[in-house]
């Protein structure tokens, strides 16, 4: 008489093939319809605050100064928070974003370089009037020069870019290859990331993402001049949008190191969901910069 077949246990039949295959395709649905949802939402905030740009930029002058300033000093304020165990002096930082704002709309990058090279004197002072102990006082220093020279030099280079001829042209084309590098290296990286590009920094981050982010970012930025033939070359295009797919992910990682050692996820909730003003923007204070001397240095046809 053949021995009793054992009934199939819990664990036996969990592990079968076919409720692993069904497990796993409910895990892979679950991914797509979360990575869905958080492109969507991502376009939902991108979007408006892309139109709000544009027409302001086409506005140009003290309208467009002054949207840059407001800007800056939310990334500032964020960048402090993060900081504040180091101590920075916010108000000094604040004060020289204001100042070279100022100095890029009237007057020009020399007066830019001024401002800033005055806030490190003014900074001295306002430790020794706030009576900064000798205990912490380089950390103060340097947290509040990065706010200073890294958020206010891109900032004014935005307002200095907009003040040159086709600068508006040049504005738009920026923020068009750094918000498709950037959706692209996401969607990218959620379809067909494997390899970790910067695991330490950023782990959600992929090298196949990184590629397919620079591709739409060159390719963006170069259709964008087959309809601006009459002051942007190809040339130009091509270079500007290389500037951008390099710069862009390394602005993204720059502010990951920053949060990742300041302990915290996002840099505030400005955006909500979404994060905050540093979150939303770190591509483009890298790109802008780039954008300004790649233009002023590219030949411009007659």
């Amino acid at each position: 008489m053949p021995p009793a077949r054992r009934p199939p246990t819990e664990a036996s039949t969990s592990d079968s093939p076919a409720p692993r295959r069904r497990r796993d395709a409910e895990r892979s649905r679950g991914r797509s319809r979360r990575s869905g949802s958080d492109l969507l939402a991502r376009i939902a905030v991108a979007v408006p605050a892309a139109i709000v740009a544009i027409v302001i930029v086409d506005i140009g002058g003290t309208a467009w100064m002054a949207l840059m300033i407001l800007l800056g000093l939310a990334c500032m304020t964020e960048l402090y928070r993060m900081l504040d165990r180091w101590r920075p002096v916010s108000i000094v930082g604040f004060a020289a974003l204001v100042g070279v704002c100022l100095a890029a709309r009237f007057g020009s990058q020399h007066q830019v370089l001024e401002v800033e090279a005055c806030t490190i004197p003014v900074l001295f002072i306002a430790l020794l009037l706030r009576g900064q102990s000798t205990d912490g006082a380089t950390l103060a220093i340097a947290g509040t020069l990065l706010g200073v020279f890294w958020i206010g030099t891109a900032f004014a280079h935005a307002v200095l870019l907009r003040e040159l001829a086709q600068g508006k042209g040049i504005i738009i084309d920026t923020l068009v290859g750094t918000f498709l590098g950037d959706t692209g290296a996401y969607v990218g990286g959620r379809l067909f990331g494997r390899r970790p590009l910067a695991p330490a920094i950023s782990p959600h981050k992929t090298v196949e993402g990184l590629v397919i982010g620079m591709i739409f970012a060159i390719v963006g930025v170069y259709f964008a001049s087959l309809y601006q033939t009459g002051w942007l070359t190809h040339g130009t295009a091509f270079v500007l949008g290389a500037a951008i797919a390099v710069l862009g992910p390394l602005g993204d990682l720059f502010v990951s190191l920053v949060k990742r050692d300041a302990g915290t996820k996002d840099t505030g909730s400005l955006f909500g969901a979404h994060g905050g003003a540093l979150d939303r923007l770190d591509s483009v204070m890298f790109t802008i910069v780039a954008a300004y001397y790649i233009w002023i240095a590219a030949p411009h046809p007659h």
